[in-house]
């Protein structure tokens, strides 16, 4: 049997896709209140440390044995073979890098997650496909959900394994479903005796799928009796019989990443892997991707800090018009950027790795906010390296090597950062579950008024309700910390920044509930104002971080904390330019008519503007395309030529 696409509703995406939300927040979350207009900072600053002594000492010394091992490997060779060698594998399972996160109980390093992202930053230094196997294996693969959710037997029984090197995956995408968890088809039916589920479907772009041996599998359970069925997780042994590898996906960037299609069929799995009970996967999934996320960040950071070198150190020698090309403003104008924004980056990570290891905030907004904004920044930053490298940027390392020059691969890491705006949540969709979150007390406050289905009477009640709510509310938004010119003066000459962000924050929840105002339940279809809404309140996180990382060196260290300082100011200068474009942005745009263009494009109104092209994706062979204006794409196919 072959598992085909669910066809459902909104409604019932809708529904699946609130089950499997954490919808308490038990822990204060700093994030949350930012865009509530209550900026916090003592919720960030001064920095929570809950490394132990020892535990910092054994993180070092991994950290030096990585460092010193990550030297003798050859980036080049796996961007050239596509391939990541077994030996580099070995090497990396004998240091220990499998089970960072793993307690020394199960034979892991038991490190916490700073230590974790530091790793990350070494190996995807030396290639990405490196750090995205490590990640794909650690983050969000067997070891964290096993650890998370596991019983006490599940545990004995795998995470020594993947301790010990067994490389493992996670598989919830398919061939037609992408983040829209209630279209999932695959298929775990139980056994009539109940001991095992018999699995059956197809998993695509199953990251480290082609090698793992273990690998962790969403799949729908049927309701039946003695079981509530439901999107569930199990835990699969890669060598079961049924279990095909059908293809090794090449990508646009990540060459040596091990990404393939995996087929299901009939496949039995002890009724003792499944993690949790059923119905539960979603919300395993979800609360793993909680933290898992933060790989995100530590890998564009390590980007970012390899392409500010390479600009520093070309801006400093390439000459110019009788200067070095960096003493040009056009240049210095994306030297300045690449510098401030990746001590930014760095901060952004500190902080949410420090927040996750102490384990005293909710931290869901925070990890998903860095994973978001960390992808969008580095992105930005390699394509200025590429610039500033001019036609050095675009060519290859070998082909650089094969001329005598420095093999610098820059256009790789741009190729190789482009997923991160796609992996674990596409920016797009991180917008949405952001502003899921971000506007959930107005969701709460506003109740029935913010329901499509509610009738005009239970909308008269809900105003009631809300009013109150907005009558509290509304007035603490007015004035604030910000308004006062000597608030936060321990920051010094980033004080004057921390009282943007209050004030900032304040401004975004009045913009937030005008929104709701206006819109009431179709807010959540205003995706440009929603989107505007999250990347402002990123960029006010980034600040808040920046600000607090570079008071936090300062006490270390006088002579750093003054660098940091002035790397941070300046971050903190182009953030707000950013943030004020987006407050303007919320109101004046073109997003009605953005969306009445799209519409007609997609009805295929304007598809005689595609003609004068060969399309080599359609058929055999080129064709090319005669449209006439008001002719559809199947009218014209049927008379295309060769």
């Amino acid at each position: 049997m072959t598992a085909t696409t669910r066809h459902v509703g909104e409604r019932e995406a809708r529904e699946v896709a609130e089950a499997a939300r954490e919808s308490e927040w038990t822990r204060p979350s700093f994030a949350k209140r930012l865009y509530l207009g209550d900026f916090d900072l003592s919720l960030i600053h001064p920095q929570p440390h809950a490394v132990a002594a020892d535990d910092a000492v054994r993180g070092e010394e991994f950290i030096a044995r990585l460092a010193a091992y990550c030297e003798t490997l050859d980036g080049l060779l796996i961007e050239r073979e596509a391939k990541i060698p077994d030996e580099y594998l070995r090497g990396l399972a004998e240091l220990g890098t499998f089970g960072i996160k793993i307690p020394t109980g199960y034979g892991g390093l038991g490190l916490p997650m700073s230590y974790y992202g530091k790793a990350l930053m070494l190996v995807a230094s030396v290639h990405p496909s490196l750090s995205a196997l490590v990640s794909a294996h650690q983050s969000i693969g067997v070891p964290e959900p096993v650890k998370m959710f596991g019983t006490d037997e599940q545990k004995q029984r795998f995470l020594p394994r993947c301790a010990a090197g067994a490389v493992t995956a996670f598989l919830l995408t398919e061939p037609d479903v992408g983040s829209d968890p209630a279209r999932l088809a695959s298929t775990a039916t139980p056994t009539d005796d109940g001991t095992a589920y018999l699995l059956d479907g197809v998993k695509l772009w199953t990251t480290n799928g082609v090698i793992a041996e273990l690998v962790v599998v969403m799949a729908r359970v049927p309701k039946h009796e003695g079981g509530r069925g439901g999107i569930s997780a199990f835990v699969v042994e890669a060598d079961s019989p049924g279990i095909t590898v059908e293809n090794r996906n090449a990508f646009m960037g990540l060459r040596g990443i091990e990404n393939g299609v995996t087929r299901f069929h009939q496949v039995r799995v002890p009724a003792e892997n499944r993690l949790g009970r059923e119905g539960d996967g979603l919300r395993i999934a979800l609360t793993t991707l909680n933290t898992g996320r933060l790989s995100i960040p530590a890998t564009t950071t390590a980007a970012a800090k390899w392409c500010l070198k390479i600009a520093r150190e070309w801006s400093a020698e390439r000459v110019q018009w009788g200067r070095p090309i960096g003493a040009h403003a056009a240049v210095a104008e994306k030297i300045s950027f690449i510098a401030a924004t990746t001590f930014a980056l760095e901060a952004v990570l500190d902080l949410s790795a420090n927040l996750a290891d102490a384990g005293t905030k909710d931290i869901r907004i925070e990890a998903a906010l860095a994973k978001m904004w960390a992808s969008e920044m580095a992105w930005r930053i390699a394509d200025e390296l590429v610039q500033i490298r001019g036609g050095r940027g675009y060519e290859t390392a070998d082909s650089l090597a094969a001329r005598g020059e420095r093999a610098v691969p820059a256009e790789q890491i741009l190729r190789d950062l482009r997923i991160n705006r796609i992996f674990e949540g596409s920016t797009e969709i991180m917008h949405l579950l952001i502003a899921r979150e971000a506007v959930d007390a107005h969701l709460s406050a506003a109740g029935d008024l913010a329901s499509p289905d509610a009738d005009l009477q239970a909308k008269a009640k809900a105003a009631v309700n809300a009013s109150g709510f907005y009558a509290k509310w509304l007035p603490k938004l007015a004035v604030g910390k910000g308004s006062d010119p000597r608030s936060y003066s321990e920051f010094g000459p980033l004080a004057k920044h921390l009282r943007y962000v209050e004030r900032a924050s304040r401004k975004l929840a009045r913009q937030t509930f005008y929104g709701m105002g206006r819109w009431q339940a179709k807010l959540e279809y205003r995706q440009g104002f929603l989107a505007r809404i999250v990347d402002i309140g990123a960029e006010l996180f980034a600040m808040a971080a920046s600000c607090s990382r570079a008071e936090t060196l300062r006490k270390q260290d006088a002579a750093a904390g003054a660098s940091a300082y002035e790397l941070a100011a300046v971050f903190c200068d182009q953030a707000r330019l950013r943030v004020d474009h987006l407050f303007e942005q919320l109101w004046n745009n073109t997003d009605d008519d953005d969306r009445r263009l799209a519409q007609r494009v997609l009805d295929g109104k304007y598809s005689w503007l595609e003609a004068g092209i060969v399309d080599p994706s359609e058929g055999t062979g080129p064709w090319i395309a005669q449209w006439q204006p008001g002719e559809s794409t199947a009218e014209n196919k049927s008379r295309r030529y060769r």
